[in-house]
């Protein structure tokens, strides 16, 4: 039993390693199979399709970084130590990312979802799912203001402004967006106690 969770293990990260490194379109069934060194029978004993396997390896990337951003979102922290522990997390990721790949590669899920959430219902279902859970986290941050009168619009907000940075950093392949990460995302949350 063990091979065949450590065949499924190693289709889930080399998946989520290539879309993040390229993108969904450019990586083939075939491409994941090569670099997992796994054969493609094996791929369908796991996955029915190439969404399949990404909706799980997305699945997977989220379980293993929610540990970190519970951490990070502790109520045992205020509100702004709450979100600059994030723009330190999120900064430090990409950093070690571009390190270990040649570029900035920003969020892949959200990179997933813009990607795909007109073509593959599966992938669209999967990234709001995970959009959902990032803005509940920063909603619970804005919770701890006073006189936030709804902390899932501060959410959101503070989750587009992330991922809006991310995005300018993947397109420049540069970091120093992510240099406003944190000023502007404390900003935003002291306009709105």
């Amino acid at each position: 039993m063990k091979p065949a969770c450590d065949t499924r293990e190693k289709l889930l990260h080399v998946a989520l390693r290539l879309v993040w490194e390229a993108s969904y379109g450019s990586v083939s069934v075939d491409d994941i199979c090569r670099q997992a060194g796994v054969k493609k029978g094996s791929f369908y004993y796991f996955f029915p399709s190439k969404s399949d396997l990404t909706a799980a390896a997305m699945q997977m990337h989220w379980e293993e970084q929610k540990a970190d951003l519970d951490a990070i979102f502790s109520p045992q922290r205020t509100a702004s130590e709450r979100i600059s522990a994030y723009c330190d997390y999120t900064r430090s990721r990409q950093a070690a990312k571009r390190e270990q790949y040649g570029k900035v590669c920003g969020c892949p899920m959200v990179t997933l979802g813009a990607e795909l959430s007109t073509q593959d219902e599966t992938i669209r279902r999967k990234t709001a799912e995970i959009m959902d859970g990032y803005v509940a986290y920063f909603a619970s941050a804005a919770r701890d203001l006073p006189g936030v009168p709804d902390p899932i619009a501060v959410g959101r907000c503070l989750f587009a402004y992330s991922q809006g940075l991310l995005l300018q950093a993947k397109v420049h392949n540069d970091l120093s967006p992510l240099n406003e990460l944190k000023p502007g995302m404390l900003r935003f949350l002291e306009m709105q106690s």
